[in-house]
This record gives structure tokens, sequence and C-alpha cells, in this order.
């Protein structure tokens, strides 16, 4: 970047070092960072954690392993802070500003610094996170190439895994109208041969999963939209992508990632049950479970844990964007995740369905604008570990407990025996169920559903 001010006689001085920038020339992106450290609740140091002991056992893993913490390369590395109210204002004295290769793989370096120093054993990307795009597919790809080979070594040096990639079929113009949903097959074509190279570079780094999210997948109004060819085109793009998995050979989970809204009016992929429903319709349920995130929950006015629940009774909860939102905002603030209440409720449901097995929790999150320094990154993510480490705890022990579980279990006793178990098995219809009440008289009367003893059951753990 060059000084915006003139020397005398119409020169423009020498740009002054940076003293961020000359420490990362020198040492490292993060020099005075040392590595995380768990030092337990008592610990009054900000870069330490207080909940996460990665190796402490929790229903018989590890924290780490039912965690499986990612950090998203979007926010955390190509974050500027910027907003449509002004530029950005973040530090990143590794990152000279450019679009060139050499700084997208000079970024890679100090990405995992972060990630080692931080202990997170994932990372996620977006192909245009991780590398310019260029004039020409055939350049693109070149250049994603390029930096993907740093991302292998730096991969093969630190031991931190790819949790998923996936493509960016939203930023670029010719995105306007969707990429999968475009009116224009040309965009159609280009957003899969996009999708085969993103598909093939997760592939080359062992990822364990690859996500669909439709960012511009819906519409903004009906009155230019064939909704019917548009879903028709998507599910015919999804199935592309599943018989391309099975040539090259990849074994990795495919996800859908559901929002509501935002950047178009509607999306496709509105909530879980709208995307559970399209997969069946279209015969994809069986190559698909669902990457659920906070702040799209919210928007689709719904909470996490109902989210997370629609995809778990379907057997089609894979992974998770650990984030939340503004309540007071109307949009996707991807705020870190700090509250317990959140994370306990979330963990209950993530235990219930069987814990992670391909998917993690991943910190789609940013930074805010205001948190411009490179250390507040370490703050944040530590944070948010900390948060989900309680919750992973406190869900454990309220299953331990006992409590709520039986509560639940006595509720729907009477499905257990009797004319309940008749209905379920399907033994008896419309017909036998009449003769039955018509026999009875009433039907029994109902207990309370007690929900405030059941909040104030959950406050005893929190």
């Amino acid at each position: 970047m060059s000084n915006a001010g003139v020397g005398r006689g119409g020169t423009t001085p020498p740009e002054r070092p940076n003293r961020l920038t000359e420490s990362f020339t020198m040492k490292s992106a993060f020099p005075n960072i040392p590595k995380i450290r768990f030092e337990g609740p008592n610990s009054r140091n900000p870069l330490a954690f207080k909940h996460y002991n990665a190796d402490e056992i929790v229903e018989g893993r590890t924290m780490r392993d039912h965690l499986r913490f990612a950090v998203v390369y979007w926010h955390t590395f190509r974050g500027t802070g910027s907003d449509p109210f002004g530029a950005g204002t973040m530090q990143r004295p590794w990152d000279d500003g450019s679009n060139s290769v050499a700084n997208a793989q000079k970024r890679v370096r100090a990405a995992f610094e972060f990630i080692e120093k931080l202990g997170a054993p994932y990372y996620c990307w977006h192909d245009r996170d991780v590398a310019p795009e260029g004039r020409t597919l055939a350049e693109t790809n070149r250049n994603f190439d390029a930096v993907a080979r740093v991302l292998r070594e730096e991969q093969q040096r630190t031991g931190i895994k790819l949790l998923w990639g996936t493509a960016n079929l939203f930023s670029n113009p010719r995105f306007m109208h969707g990429a999968a949903t475009s009116c224009n097959a040309d965009v159609f074509a280009f957003a899969a041969a996009q999708v085969k190279k993103a598909m093939e570079v997760t592939h080359e780094l062992g990822g364990e999963g690859y996500t669909f999210w439709g960012g511009r997948e819906g519409y903004q109004t009906l009155l230019n939209t064939d909704l019917q060819r548009e879903q028709a085109h998507l599910a015919a793009f999804l199935h592309l992508a599943v018989d391309y998995k099975k040539k090259i050979g990849f074994k990795g989970q495919f996800y859908i990632e559901p929002k509501p809204k935002e950047p178009t009016k509607h999306q496709y992929d509105s909530d879980a049950a709208a995307c559970l429903n399209f997969l069946r319709e279209h015969g994809l349920l069986p190559h698909f479970k669902l990457n659920i995130e906070t702040n799209h929950a919210t928007l689709a006015g719904h909470t996490m844990q109902h989210e997370l629940e629609v995809a778990g009774t379907a057997g089609a909860l894979g992974s998770i964007d650990a984030n939340t939102g503004d309540e007071l905002l109307g949009w996707d603030t991807d705020q870190f995740p700090t509250n317990i209440y959140l994370t306990t409720y979330t963990m209950l449901s993530v235990l219930k369905y069987g814990g992670f097995k391909t998917g993690g929790v991943n910190f789609d999150a940013k930074v805010r604008r205001e948190s411009f320094e490179p250390v507040d990154l370490f703050h944040a993510h530590i944070g948010g570990m900390d948060a989900f480490a309680r919750g992973l705890k406190i869900a454990a022990a309220i299953r331990k407990d006992g409590r709520l579980a039986d509560f639940v279990k006595q509720r729907y006793a009477s499905w257990d025996s009797g004319i309940g178990a008749k209905i379920e098995a399907g033994k008896v219809g419309f017909k036998e169920l009449e003769a039955y009440m018509l026999k009875k008289g009433e039907a029994d009367a109902n207990a309370s559903g007690r929900q405030e003893y059941l909040e104030n059951l959950i406050n005893e753990f929190i």
C-alpha cells in the first residue's frame, strides 16, 4: 500500500514500514502469541482455555473428538471488517492486500500458524478464499493448484486436517441470477466446472466432507422466476456432483447448508425441513446430510435446537456452523458463540443423535469491525471453544443425571403399551379407535408439561 500523501518536489516518499509488518517479515504472523494452553476455570489469562481441555474424556470420548473444532478461512483470514458504511479496519500484517498467488500462499502460512497455535484440529475453505480468481477458468485452476500445494505442505507439517471444502458460487457477478438455478445455461456449466475443481482439491487434501450452500440459489421476485425449472436444475446439479464424487473415489460426506434468505428474498434451501423435503423429492437424501448454522436458523424463525432436531430425526445431522446472531438485528451477523445456553442445547441434540462422525464445530464467525488487531482472532476463537466445551460438559451432566430424559419418557408412556403401542405398530384403524373410545367414554386426563420445572432443571447445571 502506498502513502496517500505526496512529498516535496511532487514525489511520493518511500513507504514507512509498519511495525506489525516488520514483525511478520522477521519472525511470524503472530510473534507474540504463544500456543494456547488449558489453564482451568480459575485462570485469568485471556490467551488460555478455561474449559476446553482437548484430552478430557466426556461420555467416553475426548473433547477434541467430540467437538472437532474447525477454523474457517473466509471470515478469519479474508475478512476485512468492511461494511456498507465504511472501509475495512482489520490489521493483517501478513497480507499485502494484493490479489496475487504469492500473497495467497503467504496467507496460508499465517493461517496455519494461527490454527496450530490455537490447537484446532481442522479448517474449512471456499475455493475463492484460498486462491485468487484469474481471467479465465484455466488460469483460476492453475492459481488454485499453486495455493493447494502450500495447503498440503502445511497440513503435512502441522497435522491439521481439512474438515470440508466448498465453492464460492455467489460473489462473482456471473452468479447474479444464481449458479445451478441461473436462467443462463452457461452459468450452470461454469458453476459445474468450478465445483468439479473444488471437489478435486478437497479430495486431494484429504477433506472429510464437501458442503453446498446455495448463496444465490433462490429468487428476488416470482414475476421473472420459473420456480419448478430452477429447482429441477438444482437437483440435476447435485446429482451430477454425486456422480462425479463416485468417479473420483471421494469418500467424504456431502452437506447441504440451510438458509432462508439473504442475499436472495427466498432461498430454496430455506431451513432444515425444506432441505430434507427437497432431497427426498429428488432422490438425493442418501447422499447428503445437513450443515446447520445458528444464525441461519434464527433468520428462518427457528432455534438452533429446532434445526438440529429436525435434521437429527431424519438421520441427516452432519455438521454445524458455530456462530450466533444478534436478536435485535435482522441479518446474518455471524458473531462468535458465547451463550452457554445455546451451546448446551446444541450439544444436547448433537449427543442425542450420536455425536459428530464426519462433521464438526466450525466457527463460521467473524470478529467485530472494531476488534481489528490480530490478537482479537485468538480471543474470539478461545471464547467460542470454551463456550462449546462448557456446553458439552453441561449436556453430558444433564444426560447422566437422567431426569430430563425420564420426564420425556414418562410423558409419552401411553404410547409404550395398550392402544398407543397398537397405533404405532399400525395394528388399528379409525374403526378400531372409535370402538376403543366408545367403550372408554373419554380420554385419560392430560399431565402437566412442566416447562418451568424443566427450565429450572437446566439452570441447575448452568
